[in-house]
């Protein structure tokens, strides 16, 4: 029972994360149609730059709290990334808005080669040791485990969704991001400036992708150029499972995921009598997804926008 608990904390944990870079995903697909898969390489950028930081104010302030030097590197990386995306979208995405489908993915898949490639030669190849700003002490949990580094990722994914719900369902930027992603045209006879909005979208994007970034790092304990392919890439299956373009769908899809993963690496090896084990569960993803296209092709919760034709 202990094992089983474990399993689903972890999932709970990695699904969080999942969620939260889907989201990403999720809404800058429900305003224009594009799948930015530059987005998992600013996960990458966010985790990469707090780890400047945090090391950085570690060596000039050994005597800052932890939480502290978290909070200031997390604030200052979502600046970051939040003025990255603006730049992509604005020199990479906006030129193409009106072509084909085809160029602006192959677009989206050019500006991840692009920023990887700047992230090796910035803060080189080798993998990093990501500082730890938070106390190890193990939690008992039912007979289960938890850090206080996955608690925080926990309540901050929980406080973030909120946030993020209730500025797209209450107020004047989330109508006008409800109302582009219905029919930008109409939303602009209506005084809404449908580029403002969309820029508005790629921030709040990059910024949840900052924040991933960092738990991602805080739970792993590494840093790299590459690090955001899979997660980007596993967020995107997220986000399809749950009906992309659907904020729901995006959360649901991430926790769905991650519980997935968890009990898969847990009871792997047992259903297959040591066959394979817990390092192949990547493969449980891409399972899912072609199961989800197979079975419900719109998704869980199905798409937010109906026409994307």
């Amino acid at each position: 029972m202990e094992v089983l608990l474990q399993q689903i904390l972890n999932g709970l944990v990695l699904g969080s994360m999942y969620a939260l870079v889907a989201l990403g995903y999720t809404m800058v697909y429900g305003i224009i149609g594009l799948i930015n898969f530059a987005h998992g390489d600013v996960l990458m950028v966010g985790a990469l730059t707090s780890w400047t930081l945090i090391t950085t104010m570690q060596d000039a302030s050994p005597g800052m709290p932890g939480w502290l030097v978290l909070i200031v590197a997390t604030v200052i990386a979502m600046v970051v990334c939040a003025a990255l995306n603006f730049t992509i979208e604005k020199l990479a995405y906006r030129p193409l808005r009106n072509s084909p489908r085809l160029a602006p993915l192959i677009t989206a898949i050019g500006v991840s080669i692009l920023l990887q490639t700047l992230a090796m030669i910035i803060w080189k190849p080798n993998p990093k040791s990501y500082p730890s700003t938070l106390s190890r002490e193990p939690i008992d949990f039912f007979g289960a485990v938890l850090s206080i580094t996955q608690i925080t990722i926990l309540a901050t994914t929980v406080i973030v969704l909120a946030l993020l719900m209730w500025l797209v369902n209450r107020t004047n930027l989330g109508r006008a991001m409800r109302a582009t992603a219905e029919n930008p045209r109409v939303a602009a006879l209506m005084g809404i400036k449908p580029d403002v909005v969309i820029s508005a979208t790629f921030i709040i994007g990059a910024m949840l992708a900052a924040i991933a970034g960092i738990m991602w790092a805080s739970n792993y304990g590494t840093v790299q150029h590459a690090m955001g392919f899979m997660p980007g890439l596993k967020a995107f299956v997220a986000a399809v499972m749950g009906g992309i373009g659907n904020l729901a769908g995006a959360v649901l899809g991430g926790v769905a995921l991650g519980l997935i993963e968890s009990l898969g690496a847990g009871y792997l090896g047992r259903l297959t009598g040591g066959f394979l084990g817990s390092q192949y569960t990547d493969i449980f993803a891409f399972i899912v997804l072609a199961f989800v296209l197979i079975l419900r092709p719109s998704g869980l919760l199905g798409e937010r926008v109906a026409d994307r034709a």
